[in-house]
């Protein structure tokens, strides 16, 4: 059934992500700018460019200040102002990226094949935006959990950990740190690491192998549900091969059979991804044992769900 309300959040967010897309906030960032200064900035249609600007102003992302237009006090602090307790940055365009490629799901659904992946640089940026907005403020808790059992000072893998929300938190605590992520993830994150900070960032391909341990603790955020079961039983059974004896792997991801978002995400999968899914507890149980590992069950933490498992 047809909801205004809804059509009305969906199509604010839609109007957002153009905004960005387009230019039209970073423009303003600087200096408020006239209508046909900002169509010139972003080479936009001023007539388009009144209709949007006039939602964002509505909308309260923009403002009209003296005939020019500027962005909000609240936009500048929400986008910019990382001191700021609502500072999101641009972290939602990560699923306003998303959002084009789903409208595909018709295609895929005939196919079975994934919407193909433009590489883009900007959708990585993102990406790694948003797994750090909503990995922040759980990131603690799921730290000094999946240390609780570990030696003191050990050493971490933290396998697609660019983002560094969690290699932060571990070091923090007294781990040194090791983030295995792509090379063009390593890249855009490594300035932002503080030279007496105990993390060692190595550009690399978990498909292709694991750095050499041993290790303490291999941790895998947002990891497993990328690939389907025989890259996850090669990316277990590689694991357990660079964990000392007892070592830990905790996987930190939405496990399948648990609710409509598990059951909805894979459909994401499905249409970023060739093999990604929802995996079951039950799936996870017998990878990890095949691969040499006790399995305890899963527990909610900070409201995501972990399964962690011992070398034998």
């Amino acid at each position: 059934m047809f909801d205004p309300q809804s059509f009305k959040k969906q199509a604010e967010f839609l109007i957002l992500g153009a905004a960005v897309k387009t230019g039209l906030i970073d423009a303003l960032s600087h200096e408020p700018q006239t209508s046909e200064q900002l169509a010139l900035l972003t080479g936009t249609d001023k007539r388009a460019l009144s209709f949007v600007v006039n939602a964002m102003v509505e909308l309260g992302y923009f403002k009209y200040d003296n005939g020019k237009i500027d962005l909000s006090s609240q936009a500048r602090l929400v986008f910019y102002d990382k001191d700021n307790p609502y500072y999101t940055g641009f972290s939602f365009m990560h699923f306003y990226n998303l959002i084009s490629k789903w409208l595909e799901l018709p295609d895929v659904l005939k196919s079975g094949r994934p919407v193909e992946r433009k590489g883009d640089i900007h959708e990585t940026r993102n990406y790694i935006a948003a797994m750090r907005q909503f990995g922040k403020y759980s990131a603690p808790e799921i730290v000094e959990w999946c240390m609780k059992s570990l030696p003191a000072n050990p050493h971490v893998l933290d396998v697609g950990g660019g983002p560094l929300t969690y290699a932060r938190v571990f070091a923090e605590k007294g781990a040194r740190v090791t983030v295995l992520d792509l090379p063009e993830v390593v890249d855009m994150v490594k300035e932002e690491l503080d030279s007496d900070m105990a993390v060692n960032l190595i550009k690399g391909d978990l498909t292709k192998g694991l750095p050499e341990g041993p290790f303490d603790m291999i941790y895998l955020a947002n990891v497993c549900h990328i690939y389907g079961e025989n890259e996850n039983r090669k990316l277990f059974k590689e694991a357990a091969n660079e964990l000392h004896e007892g070592g830990k792997l905790v996987i930190n991801d939405i496990i399948g059979g648990t609710g409509p978002f598990a059951a909805v995400f894979a459909v994401n999968m499905l249409v970023n991804t060739p093999s990604g899914g929802t995996w079951t507890y039950e799936q996870y149980k017998g990878w990890l044992q095949d691969a040499g590992f006790s399995v305890a069950p899963y527990e909610e933490i900070a409201g995501n769900q972990l399964i962690a498992a011992t070398k034998q």
